[in-house]
């Protein structure tokens, strides 16, 4: 859209003949930055026009067929108000994810687990995962009379013993920084913001604040794909990390992010603060309590993206019982170093299983631990989840379909035709 802009402006000036023996060329800034503004003029370059062919390509798509559907829309389904290029297919996610609901049937299992007490103690919780020589598959034990029969095997065996132990080291790494897209979806899930809030407050935060009588923008522009940053950024990024928590948290070399989405244009860096020295205390005074919140979040993911990988240790032991008839797993998980850890750890959109990070006592290979207790739960298949406004966004760049400006107004124009409504921050 910027190079279009560009070229309708230097079209209109020619057809004018107002700046005939003038050089005409683009200037193009992604940070609204004085470095940013001072190096974009050093460097002009002329208009591309690849990028107006393709936003031509795109009006032709959009006369060709949004503008002679949806007056068919009109006509066929009344209450009907638009088929966006866009909108369209966000509907039809929520329409298809419906359907699933609707014919989803559920269906009961079971599962079991034990308390266990090591040699030295220390209790622990596993979970039944072979019997009688059988993988157990989740829907396997499926109702009172098979969880029975599996308890009474656990029940009749006061100890069990340490089969397999392993142990591996493995790294998490940071996530990169953010993009309108992964700032919406952290900000609905950890700040319970809506993802047209998100960019108001977003939009007033790169309009920025007055400081000693100038007006300074606080983040980079909010509407972007990429998730590079400058490299004036990156150097602030490592200053502020070693200063702040200490050589340990600063990898040996700049970490260097690129987009997986196949249609990001990347024609904005991420979205990060402007000086990473202004943390959320310095600002207190300026900004309210959303505003502060959301310029955290922002803060915390630029800095943790150069922050060093969390070091986790990971065990998993087979316990057996006495004869072999049942085998039971124990998993835990146990951070040896925080890394970026410390600042920062992404949200997730629907609960998963925690088991893997519990604490498990030092166990050796042949010991025998005693049987406290066991016993069974029930529970029932689930539907696919709706889609919340963070799933919908997440799913939508997956399938590389609409622009970071555009999310937002999808999702509020399916609520305000009341084509979809929102209830308990799910799409129905």
């Amino acid at each position: 859209e910027g190079e279009a802009i560009s070229w309708h402006i230097a079209e209109e000036l020619k057809r004018r003949r107002v700046l005939k023996d003038v050089k005409i060329q683009r200037v193009v800034f992604n940070e609204i930055t004085k470095k940013a503004v001072q190096a974009a003029f050093e460097n002009p370059r002329d208009l591309d026009h690849h990028l107006v062919d393709a936003y031509l390509a795109r009006r032709a798509l959009d006369y060709l067929v949004g503008f002679t559907l949806s007056p068919v829309l009109w006509r066929k389904l009344p209450g009907s108000r638009s088929a966006g290029r866009v909108q369209s297919v966000a509907l039809r996610l929520i329409s298809e994810r419906e359907a699933e609901i609707e014919v989803f049937r559920a269906q009961e299992y079971w599962s079991l687990a034990a308390s266990l007490k090591s040699a030295e103690g220390e209790t622990f919780k596993a979970r039944l995962t072979h019997l009688d020589g059988k993988k157990l598959d989740r829907l396997d034990i499926a109702n009172k009379v098979a969880a029975d029969a599996a308890l009474a095997v656990l029940r009749a065996a006061p100890t069990v013993e340490v089969t397999t132990l392993e142990q591996k080291q493995v790294r998490r790494h940071p996530q990169p920084p953010f993009t309108t897209s992964t700032l919406q979806q952290e900000a609905s899930r950890k700040l319970g913001l809506s993802a047209s809030n998100t960019m108001r407050i977003a939009q007033k935060l790169y309009e920025g604040i007055t400081l000693d009588g100038e007006t300074v923008g606080l983040i980079t522009y909010m509407r972007t794909d990429g998730v590079q940053l400058s490299g004036d950024a990156i150097a602030a990024a490592r200053s502020v990390v070693a200063a702040d928590f200490g050589d340990a948290y600063l990898p040996s070399s700049p970490r260097v992010y690129k987009t997986k989405a196949k249609n990001a244009q990347e024609a904005h860096e991420a979205i990060r603060p402007t000086d990473l020295r202004r943390n959320s205390k310095f600002l207190s005074r300026y900004l309210d309590r959303d505003e502060l919140r959301l310029y955290d979040l922002i803060w915390k993911r630029t800095l943790a993206s150069q922050m060093e990988s969390a070091r986790l240790n990971q065990t998993a032991v087979d316990l057996a019982v006495p004869g072999g008839r049942a085998l039971l797993r124990a998993n835990g998980t146990v951070v040896q170093f925080d890394g970026f850890l410390k600042l920062y750890e992404e949200g997730r959109d629907d609960a998963q299983d925690d088991e893997g990070s519990a604490r498990l006592p030092a166990l050796a290979q042949g010991e025998t631990c005693q049987l406290v207790e066991a016993e069974a739960e029930q529970h029932f298949t689930q539907p696919p989840p709706r889609y919340s406004e963070a799933s919908l966004i997440k799913k939508l760049e997956e399938l590389g379909i609409g622009r970071p400006s555009t999310y937002t107004s999808i999702l509020q124009v399916l609520q305000d035709r009341n084509y979809v409504r929102l209830e308990k921050r799910r799409f129905l």
